[in-house]
């Protein structure tokens, strides 16, 4: 602004020039341009936020002139010779002072040239040093309340903004009916997810082998089984030894793993081109669903997360330094998964009165260590059939204690309590990356976005410079600038 209003009075005087037939100016603005150009905005501002007091000042110099319920009555202002209005300081007669700092500007805070020249103070300094900028306009302006202005002139830049700006997740969404369907069998709704890689020794060479955990999204038992490789192949190996011993899952969940991907499409292929006996010898039905969670949402997939957190725990404190055979890898992930199925669900009871906390092996094994009482089984049919009642009044049993003890445990939310604005189409977003420097997470713009069963977008799908990505709300900070409306 004072480079544009230093080229008007440029062109004004040069038409004059012109006029008396006089040489005009030329070339680079000089110091005294900008200098009378500065002295016209801030006399500008303070005619504008204080024109009575303006006026009395050049009538009457002197602050006694003023009237006491003058906002300027406590700075005893006077005229300096460029006609700007300064606060008449106590400490002119310090030699090496300088004349700002010993008579400031006055400026009025609401006014926008005080916000112009705060916001230059704040991009000269890099947007930092905040401080540092508050000493440096004191040392030549008097602003009121010059903290809370510069706090609002800070808040107002888009750099800082876009700086400052985090993801805002929406609220913590309502859990899945896959992770409270009771009184159904266990592993009919499953989450699949791989940790690893452990290294076994076969002979004299060493080989890695991953761990497959499959959990049961209801009761919370896991089941474990080892995966020589990475491959879709192994990894259809490994579901089909799962579904052998648990049974066909209802509903599978898991990330976007390339195996995982794999898997699936070789039984979509599967169930467009054989009979239903093939497509269920490939292990999955025409009832099973595959859900995939959107990429870097590890959040949505906590329900396996935490237990393969559990199972690496366990697994440190069994394994000793020696290197294992395939056979003592085996045995050591079965161990750990009796273990983790021991677990308790709820609160273990302080009364020795109360009976023993749920745990995912009442349901696996009818007790949580899986011992079983001796008993004879007659050759009886009617002893057979009563059996069999006794069971399942035990299953209900186990079920009605889950749905009593286990459901309260799970109902509050543990973090994101509030609601967020939603996001929308064309919002200008950062897609946040842990793994990566902050002023490299890409920019992008919404395109599409997935609400979930409360209608609240769940995850949204981002274009950028480098492709189009599908990315959680929790990973997308939106930045706010304007939209275009065409």
């Amino acid at each position: 602004m004072v480079n544009t209003i230093a080229y008007v009075f440029r062109f004004s005087n040069n038409i004059i020039k012109r006029m008396k037939k006089q040489a005009v100016t030329n070339g680079p603005l000089t110091m005294e341009e900008l200098t009378v150009s500065e002295s016209h905005l801030i006399r500008q501002a303070q005619e504008d936020a204080y024109p009575d007091e303006f006026i009395i000042l050049q009538k009457k110099p002197g602050s006694a002139t003023l009237s006491k319920t003058s906002a300027l009555y406590k700075l005893t202002p006077w005229i300096d010779n460029h006609g700007i209005m300064r606060m008449r300081g106590r400490i002119s007669a310090c030699e090496f002072a300088t004349e700002d700092a010993k008579n400031p500007i006055i400026l009025p805070r609401d006014h926008h040239v005080t916000t112009l020249v705060i916001a230059h103070y704040h991009q000269k300094y890099h947007h930092q040093n905040h401080e540092t900028v508050i000493n440096e306009i004191r040392q030549r302006y008097s602003i009121p309340r010059l903290r809370s202005t510069y706090i609002r002139v800070r808040n107002s830049c888009q750099r800082c903004k876009n700086d400052r700006v985090i993801p805002q997740p929406p609220i913590m969404a309502d859990l899945p009916h896959t992770r409270l369907d009771a009184f159904v069998r266990p592993f009919t709704h499953v989450g699949v997810d791989y940790f690893g890689p452990l290294t076994v020794v076969i002979g004299r060479r060493s080989e890695k082998r991953w761990g497959m955990l499959v959990t049961c999204m209801t009761i919370r038992a896991i089941h474990i089984e080892i995966v020589h490789s990475l491959s879709t192949n192994s990894c259809i190996i490994a579901l089909r030894n799962f579904i052998s011993r648990r049974g066909t899952p209802r509903t599978i969940y898991s990330d976007r793993g390339t195996n995982f991907i794999g898997a699936c499409r070789e039984v979509q292929q599967a169930e467009a081109s054989v009979n239903m006996e093939d497509m269920m010898k490939e292990f999955i039905s025409s009832q099973t669903k595959w859900v995939f969670l959107p990429p870097l949402s590890p959040h949505m997939g906590g329900c396996w997360e935490r237990l393969i957190g559990t199972v690496k725990r366990n697994m440190t404190a069994v394994l000793s330094t020696q290197r294992l055979t395939d056979e003592v890898l085996r045995n050591v992930l079965c161990e750990i998964e009796n273990v983790v199925n021991s677990r308790p669900l709820t609160h273990v009871p302080i009364d020795d009165d109360s009976g023993p906390a749920l745990t995912p092996n009442h349901f696996l094994l009818g007790s949580s260590d899986g011992c079983k009482p001796l008993c004879v089984l007659e050759d009886n049919g009617a002893a057979i059939r009563q059996c069999w009642r006794t069971s399942q009044i035990l299953a209900n049993r186990y079920w009605r204690r889950w749905v009593s003890s286990y459901l309260p445990e799970i109902t509050r939310r543990t973090k994101w309590f509030i609601n967020t604005k939603a996001i929308e189409i064309d919002d200008v977003v950062i897609i946040a990356d842990p793994k990566s420097p902050r002023n490299c997470w890409p920019k992008g713009k919404i395109i599409g976005v997935c609400p979930g069963r409360d209608g609240q977008p769940r995850s949204a799908t981002v274009k950028t410079v480098n492709g189009v990505y599908e990315r959680p709300v929790a990973k997308l900070a939106v930045l706010d600038v304007r939209r275009d409306n065409k």
